[in-house]
C-alpha cells in the first residue's frame, strides 16, 4: 500500500492532480485527512482505472487543483 500522507502533505506534492486514497481517515465533516496515496495523475481516467484495477476496500479520490469557476460537482 502507498506511503500515509496528511491532506496537507498531499495537496503540496501532487499539485492539480488526482489522488486516490486508501484507508482514508475522515474528519466529523467526512473531509479526507490523511490516508494511502495509492495512485496520482494529472489525467482522472488513469486514476479511476487504478482504482478499478486495485480494488481497494475503502477509498477516496481528491482532485489538489483549482475548479474552473461555474464546475458543477456530482456525487
Amino acid at each position: 500500500m502507498g506511503e500515509v500522507m496528511t491532506r496537507e502533505q498531499i495537496e503540496r506534492e501532487f499539485e492539480s492532480e488526482w489522488i486516490l486514497v486508501g484507508e482514508p481517515e475522515l474528519s466529523p465533516t467526512l473531509e479526507v485527512t490523511r490516508g494511502h496515496v495509492l495512485c496520482h495523475s494529472r489525467n482522472r481516467d488513469d486514476v479511476y482505472r487504478k482504482a478499478r484495477e486495485l480494488r481497494p476496500k475503502r477509498s477516496a479520490f481528491l482532485y489538489t487543483g483549482r475548479l474552473p469557476p461555474g464546475t458543477a460537482i456530482v456525487l
